[in-house]
């Protein structure tokens, strides 16, 4: 009867350390998975940045112009207040300027949000891995149990 009672305990019990392991090992292959999309999406996100950067430098290339285009129209209309035809193209210049600040200032928001999302995938990631490192520390030790569980 002590044999049937030992034996038993014995089965159980490495019953319930095979599967923590696998919890462990579960819990450590979803970690790879998220990492290596995190990662996919990074690379993703940093092929665009010059691209991005371009598009701003470019915008804010155009808005420089189109405000000095202008201010040069203006200063026409200045010497000549009543002539119609620079008025309509003060007119015209003043709302090409408008347009190409908007412009610019879009450009420049997507690439901070650009920025922004390229910080917090490297965040992510580094927290991921910083888990599945813990993990493996884990493993070399005790391979029973995951750090959560202790």
């Amino acid at each position: 009867m002590r044999k049937v009672l030992l034996l038993t305990s014995i089965g159980l019990l490495f019953l319930c350390t095979s599967v923590s392991a696998q919890k462990a090992n579960t819990d450590s292959l979803a970690l790879v998975a998220k990492i290596s999309a995190d990662q996919l999406k990074l690379g993703k996100l940093q092929n665009q940045l010059e691209q991005k950067t371009k598009n701003k430098e470019d915008a804010l290339d155009q808005a420089q112009k189109s405000a000095n285009e202008n201010s040069d129209a203006a200063d026409k209309l200045s010497d000549d207040p009543d002539n119609k035809k620079l008025a309509r193209k003060a007119n015209n210049k003043a709302g090409d300027a408008k347009s190409d600040s908007k412009n610019a200032r879009k450009e420049s928001e997507r690439l901070d949000n650009l920025k922004k999302a390229i910080y917090d995938l490297e965040r992510r990631i580094a927290d991921n891995q910083f888990k599945l490192n813990k993990y493996i520390e884990n493993g070399r030790t005790d391979t029973t149990t995951p750090q959560r569980y202790k």
